[in-house]
């Protein structure tokens, strides 16, 4: 599974995409089109050209071809010999992506799948690699109905003879086999990661953990903190492994900063559960700063899809900083805005680059782990003192 989509280092020339999304008509039409804007991205970032986009307006998904097959035709012709991938902003079945594949003769992919291959690049350590590796293998089982057929032995002699045993059925005990083996190692990385911890926690080291939606600007604020030299690109998912560095704040107080991988709607459930290794550092956290790109159209929409997936990781309850990066690009005065706005949690208005904001930063993370290690202390969020105002 890993290399569908060939990266540009890779593979010469580099794949030319046709993105095809679908509007349902109850919902409102805009957040189809950032969709598929998005999928634009997650192609690119993937390493295909992309050579155009549709968008199709319908009542319901069409349960063979998602988009009709009429659609597809029209498509293949319109398109035939100008793009050789087909990627669908939607979850395709076994049997949808088969369809597509026969009728336009082009390799298709879904948006899981793009996300998975993309994650396939970016992996670097081997605990990464079985987290990818286990999530393909979890999209992929499902969708084997229908790919082999053919007889893998057949009869010779009492008790072996009849139909023997599919290759369909061979594959799937093949795959669930190494499943087995990928959880049993990622269970002794967890073990590994707990005894780690252990003398964090005899130390009383506080954690903080930044999450945020993929491209927020995570891992440029976290080398702003900790100095550090984590990559940064302008590009989604450039951090998978968990980071941690410490960072020393004027008054001597420490504590330990994490770096995760981000998070994007409807990111494919297999990678969920594959990473729970990894999301276990923002389980460990004394804090987490939710860091949201405030330069974003949609950058509420982010936040509340980050929001959504620390709610179904039971993490909505633990200690938050909303951290609004990017300032910088925002007219003027609108940073000031969002950082004295009142809200539920505590918010900052921050620029990675240019370093605005981050005594203020600063401020609120002490302010937040002194809440936390003293519960029985009501917590009121007060606004960073006037006086240092600039940041």
């Amino acid at each position: 599974m890993k290399g569908v989509i060939a990266s540009a280092e890779v593979s010469k020339p580099r794949e030319r995409a046709l993105l095809v999304g679908i509007h349902r008509k109850r919902g409102p039409r805009w957040e189809a089109e950032d969709s598929l804007e998005e999928l634009a991205r997650l192609a690119e970032s993937a390493g295909a050209v992309v050579a155009g986009t549709i968008l199709q307006e319908r009542d319901a998904p069409d349960p063979r071809y998602l988009m009709g097959k009429g659609k597809a035709q029209e498509i293949k012709a319109q398109w035939g010999g100008k793009v050789d991938l087909l990627v669908m902003d939607e979850e395709l079945s076994g049997s949808q992506q088969r369809n597509l594949e026969e009728l336009t003769g082009w390799k298709t992919v879904d948006r899981p799948l793009l996300i998975l291959d993309i994650f396939a690049q970016r992996a670097r350590s081997r605990e990464g690699k079985l987290q990818v590796e286990l999530a393909q293998l979890d999209y992929r089982l499902p969708r084997l109905v229908g790919r082999g057929t053919a007889l893998s032995r057949l009869g010779g002699g009492i008790g072996t003879r009849g139909p023997g045993e599919t290759q369909l059925e061979t594959d799937r005990r093949t795959i669930r086999r190494r499943m087995a083996k990928i959880r049993e190692e990622l269970a002794k990385v967890r073990r590994h990661r707990a005894l780690l911890r252990k003398p964090r926690k005899r130390r009383a080291i506080p954690i903080v953990a930044l999450v945020g939606y993929t491209n927020a600007g995570k891992s440029t604020l976290f080398n702003a903190l900790t100095h550090s030299g984590v990559q940064t690109d302008d590009a989604l998912f450039v951090t998978l492994d968990p980071i941690l560095r410490p960072v020393t704040m004027a008054d001597r107080f420490s504590f330990l900063l994490s770096d995760t991988v981000g998070f994007i709607r409807r990111l494919p459930e297999q990678l969920v559960a594959a990473f729970k290794a990894t999301l276990e550092e923002l389980d460990e956290a004394d804090l987490l700063l939710h860091v949201i790109d405030a330069s974003h159209p949609q950058a509420m929409e982010q936040k509340e899809a980050v929001d959504t997936i620390l709610r179904e990781l039971g993490l909505s309850a633990k200690s938050i900083v909303e951290v609004f990066n990017k300032v910088d690009l925002l007219p003027g005065g609108t940073a000031t805005s969002l950082a004295v706005a009142k809200t539920p949690v505590p918010r900052v208005a921050v620029s990675a680059i240019t370093g605005y904001g981050f005594d203020r930063l600063r401020w609120a993370v002490r302010e937040s782990l002194a809440a936390v290690a003293a519960p029985a202390r009501a917590y009121d969020w007060v606004p960073y003192p006037a006086v240092h105002a600039q940041g």
